[in-house]
């Protein structure tokens, strides 16, 4: 194998398995267990398999490096794709001044729940909705044009039960 073959071989395994890596994380705190396991196992094949190139030559510092930015790059790749995978749950809370929301919210079929709630200026409406991660942006952009004045907030959501959650069309 060519030295440029050799650099371009551990950069992309390591690009792959830090990938798998913070895939198979997410997995795990989203109770996906079985998921997590068979990344895992392709995960430390593809690390064994880069490391030993590694390891096997460390009088080439170039190996270091691609071993290096090959690290740095799975993990930027890793959180994009598991941001385009959007999996599991979210919820949303929103506080607001104005009660139209919640119904424009509802017309657009995602499940709102409010709560009166009294802040420094007075009485605030508070929106709690849950939804699929992958609806979030849409949600979000929903809620800026009504009220651009709202205050959003999203939390993760490990897991629900029962209760509305938007339905596909």
């Amino acid at each position: 194998m060519s030295p440029i073959a050799g650099y371009l071989f551990i950069f992309f395994a390591r690009v792959a398995d830090v990938s798998l890596a913070t895939i198979r994380t997410i997995m795990i705190v989203k109770g996906h267990r079985l998921q997590a396991a068979v990344i895992g196992f392709f995960e430390v094949i593809i690390y064994i398999t880069a490391l030993t190139q590694v390891v096997g030559k460390l009088n080439n510092p170039l190996n270091l490096l691609s071993y290096a930015l090959g690290f740095a790059t799975g993990n930027f790749v890793g959180s994009f794709i598991e941001e385009k995978l959007a999996l599991g749950y979210t919820t949303v809370q929103v506080i607001t001044q104005r009660s139209q929301l919640c119904e424009k919210i509802r017309n657009c079929g995602f499940g709102v729940t409010t709560l009166n709630g009294m802040g420094k200026e007075g009485i605030r409406e508070v929106l709690m909705i849950s939804t699929a991660r992958k609806d979030l942006p849409n949600l979000i952009s929903l809620i800026e044009e009504e009220d651009d004045s709202a205050f959003i907030t999203v939390l993760d959501t490990k897991s629900a039960k029962g209760g509305y959650f938007k339905q596909n069309k």
